[in-house]
């Protein structure tokens, strides 16, 4: 999960935002490239980043994506009976 405490948000945070999809993919490439650097490419770091990649796009579908959704059903209607 994203919840880190706010002091090593501050050590993490990122002063480059992506401005394109592809810029976007690139920071989380190299997000993962650099632990697999720093951990070693074994079965569990392999594991490790699978899982927090999975688990970072579940969150957002989470968060993001339904309260979304949830809009444009009230603006649209339901397309489910």
């Amino acid at each position: 999960m994203p919840y880190i405490n706010q002091y090593d948000r501050k050590i993490l945070g990122s002063r480059v935002y992506p401005r394109t999809p592809g810029e976007l993919n690139y920071l989380l490439t190299n997000a993962v490239i650099d632990y697999l650097d720093f951990h070693g490419t074994t079965y569990q770091t392999i594991n490790d980043c699978l899982g927090a990649l999975e688990a970072a796009k579940l969150e957002f579908y989470r968060r993001v994506v339904v309260p979304y959704e949830e809009i444009k059903i009230d603006e649209n209607g339901d397309v489910y009976p």
